[in-house]
């Protein structure tokens, strides 16, 4: 957990400049920029569709610890490359190495899986949830601050914090899979197809994966337009977006982190899952209708709320699979939210190019939102309808298992 903090935090000091950056070079023309920077983040995807399952069938051959320190060493690399590139094809160069580095998050839930029992992995993928939550209020907050400098500042504090992430790894962080469950590396098997080909096995997994892709395109739209809407749609600050983005890694944290205790045992994971893509759906919603910046603070709190759909959804997968297979579900699940990642940033930076600009008719600036509470909404009837189709007693093993994870 506190690898994950540390490794949270870096990322979250350079969201609130990253698109001030990208501007410099853009002459800080608007749809230019908006364009570019939807490009870098679909670079960073990219390269974890490639590299995820690599990097997590690497896991489940060698353990969890060596491939963690060198993803925490190569992002040091990346952030310390980032704060003086001074030309577009490096700024290219270190988004390929951030998304390479970026791809070991496959293995931080895999190892969750390895030390966590089956009835209590959704209590602690949602205080993993909480985690991530943590290093995006403190993260993006300090990078406004420090962004207020010079938008090369962050990147360099990112870099520390990585180098001493990495040396705490070296020092505290202990191996969790144990020799006899690990697996020989298959090249086969660790490429997106061949790990998505593993959610095949069981057909409630493969049932949830176009829920759970739909679920992530619309988390990637927020997460690739938050700082860059808040920017040009209300005029905010550096040190306002970090503010806001702090906000949003509040709630989920305060959900995450405790009232996914309360709220599992009463709902089953199973409409946890759908009440948190309703809630998700509503809130992209209001997003999107919003003409006042103060309006998207006052969704933080639904659209927090929603976030219970993760956990819940993770732990469902999750029991499916053997301990010398979580590495390579993992890295299947990643490479799902990887080519999202692909695909959303590049939606949504072109619909706010098209229907955000000035003198853009017709104009709604909330297009990329509205795009996602659509995706949400598409979620949500899959899930509803996979769920009516499974038995009634599976429903309620889901609950028993939820109900004895918040108690632990």
């Amino acid at each position: 957990m506190v690898t994950l903090f540390l490794d949270t935090l870096g990322i979250g000091l350079i969201i609130p400049v990253f698109p001030s950056l990208v501007a410099t070079f853009m002459g800080h023309d608007a749809a230019r920029t908006s364009h570019l920077y939807g490009t870098f983040i679909a670079t960073y995807a990219a390269m974890q569709v490639l590299f995820a399952p690599v990097v997590g069938g690497l896991s489940d051959r060698f353990g969890r610890r060596p491939v963690l320190l060198t993803s925490l060493f190569g992002a040091a690399v990346n952030y310390a490359l980032l704060a003086f590139v001074t030309s577009l094809p490096l700024l290219f160069v270190g988004r390929v190495i951030a998304g390479i580095t970026g791809a070991s998050f496959s293995t931080a839930n895999a190892y969750i899986a390895d030390v966590t029992p089956p009835k209590d992995r959704a209590r602690v993928f949602g205080m993993m949830g909480a985690v991530f939550g943590l290093g995006f209020i403190v993260g993006p907050a300090l990078g406004g601050i420090v962004g207020s400098f010079g938008v090369r500042v962050p990147f360099l504090l990112a870099a520390g914090l990585n180098l001493l992430n990495f040396t705490y790894g070296m020092l505290v962080l202990p191996e969790s899979l144990a020799p006899a469950d690990r697996r020989p590396f298959s090249l086969a098997r660790s490429n997106s197809i061949g790990a998505l080909k593993a959610l095949q096995r069981h057909p409630v997994t493969l049932g949830l994966a176009a829920t759970l892709t739909c679920a992530s395109m619309a988390q990637q739209i927020l997460q690739s337009m938050w700082a860059l809407y808040g920017l040009g749609r209300f005029h905010w600050t550096q040190i306002d977006v970090g503010a806001s983005l702090a906000a949003v890694g509040l709630g989920t944290a305060v959900v995450q982190g405790g009232l996914i205790r309360y709220l599992l045992p009463r709902l089953g994971e199973r409409r946890a899952m759908v009440f948190g893509l309703s809630l998700s759906a509503l809130s992209f919603a209001g997003i999107g209708f919003a003409s006042r910046g103060w309006m998207l603070l006052a969704l933080v709190a639904p659209l927090s709320l929603g976030s219970i759909a993760g956990p819940a959804g993770q732990s469902i997968v999750s029991r499916h699979f053997g301990p010398s297979e979580q590495g390579e579900i993992q890295g299947a699940l990643s490479s799902i939210q990887s080519f999202t990642n692909i695909i959303a940033p590049l939606l949504a930076t072109h619909l706010y190019a098209v229907f955000g600009s000035p003198g853009s008719v017709p104009f709604v600036p909330g297009a990329p939102f509205l795009a996602g509470a659509a995706f949400q909404s598409l979620g949500l009837v899959l899930a509803a309808r996979l769920f009516a189709r499974l038995p009634a007693a599976l429903d309620e093993r889901d609950r028993g298992a939820a109900s004895v994870a918040a108690d632990g």
